[in-house]
């Protein structure tokens, strides 16, 4: 099925809380949310990645969500969470201030991201969802958010191998 197709038919929205707003993620690219834990360091990696986490034996690289959207690191709280993404073959973790809900929406609530945000930070904007009575939801493109993490480049001070 499209995208085009998926927007007619409507998608379900992984949501989580992010520097006090709401971000959604279609579902079908979260494999499963978990509690928040350190991630361990890996020197070189590009700075929007925190680290690494294992996850039954498999090692995830985790993405510090607020500081990718250009905001403030997540706070290790009871509520933060990691959300487990697959996108393609890759396996990423999203660290989220918390796990809100899961929303259908028509294709009615849908709105493609603003024309005014091409080349800039809401580049990572797929669309918009509007809800009555409620703050609209930011749909996020995983794909984009990971090529900003990969054109991040190594962190300050470190060469690259």
């Amino acid at each position: 099925m499209s995208s085009a197709e998926a927007i007619r038919a409507g998608r379900t929205l992984g949501c989580f809380e992010v520097a006090g707003r709401v971000y959604g993620v279609d579902v079908a690219l979260v494999r499963e949310v978990v509690r928040w834990q350190p991630a361990t360091p890996l020197p070189g990696a590009p700075p929007l990645i925190d680290g690494v986490v294992d996850l039954r034996g498999a090692v995830i690289p985790v993405v510090d969500l607020g500081r990718a959207l250009g905001g403030p690191a997540i706070d290790a709280t009871s509520r933060a969470r990691i959300a487990v993404t697959e996108i393609g073959d890759r396996i990423v973790g999203l660290a989220v201030e918390a796990a809100i809900e899961v929303v259908s929406v028509t294709a009615s609530d849908w709105s493609g991201a603003p024309t005014l945000a091409d080349g800039t930070s809401c580049s990572l904007t797929e669309a918009v969802v509007r809800r009555p009575d409620a703050e609209p939801i930011v749909v996020l493109s995983l794909e984009r958010l990971l090529e900003r993490v990969q054109r991040s480049g190594p962190r300050a001070g470190e060469a690259s191998a």
